[in-house]
């Protein structure tokens, strides 16, 4: 199945136009023609079937036939991981992680963060990108990069965990973890969360994990997190 992108589709829709990129895609990659059926979803947990109406390259016209909605998660995963150096490794997380199964991303700045400006747009494409391949109905929400500060002192969750390098005392995350729970889980930059930044975490209520004995990257060690709830939660 081809899965579209609509974000503005809701059930008061009865026809609509796909933008210019999707129609050539549509016509002239896909070589769909009037009468064919469409699969989009708005990000927001609908999924919708649509005809064809005219097959244009330049604005395809379709006609919504029929929606689904899916059932919303008992739980919540968000990740609040400082942008690494590189931005394909970050792009590489926002994949994986959408095609594993989060809601929300928050891009956060340290003490030790070499970047602290990230490609916003670009990101967004990527998280649309991973949820149309892996067929899912709900867009994670990007947001603003913010200061690791501001983050834990307006940010709560049932499960809150911070996971770094420092040599004191941690628990593995899979031994902490419940299923149908919120999670919140910090992962620091390339340079770890500085000794001060923990200590404040630890005073906000965020838990000390690790995630096995290897040193894991910023981006390897927020997917395997994901990795590890969806396990929790299967």
């Amino acid at each position: 199945m081809q899965l579209f992108y609509n974000p503005s589709l809701d059930n008061s829709f009865k026809q609509f136009f796909f933008s210019a990129e999707e129609s050539k895609h549509i016509v002239r990659v896909l070589r769909k023609k009037e009468g064919d059926i469409l699969h989009i979803t708005n990000g927001q947990g609908s999924l919708f079937e649509a005809e064809i109406l005219v097959a244009d390259v330049k604005k395809c016209k379709a006609q919504i036939i029929n929606e689904e909605r899916s059932i919303p998660k008992m739980f919540s995963v968000h990740l609040a991981v400082a942008p690494t150096k590189m931005n394909d490794r970050y792009e590489w997380f926002l994949e994986k992680a959408t095609e594993i199964g989060i809601d929300e991303i928050t891009p956060i700045i340290c003490e030790n963060s070499e970047r602290r400006v990230i490609k916003q747009e670009r990101f967004e494409r990527v998280l649309q990108a991973a949820m149309k391949q892996s067929l899912q109905t709900r867009l994670p929400k990007l947001n603003a990069p913010t200061s690791f500060n501001d983050f834990i002192s307006k940010t709560e969750g049932e499960l809150q965990f911070i996971a770094h390098c420092d040599d004191s005392e941690k628990v593995e995350l899979k031994r902490r973890l419940a299923a149908d729970k919120d999670v919140v889980i910090l992962i620091g930059p390339e340079g770890d969360f500085s000794k001060n930044e923990i200590k404040e975490a630890m005073e906000k209520g965020f838990t000390p994990i690790t995630m096995g004995k290897n040193r894991l990257r910023t981006e390897t060690a927020a997917v395997v997190a994901c990795a590890t709830i969806a396990i929790v939660n299967a």
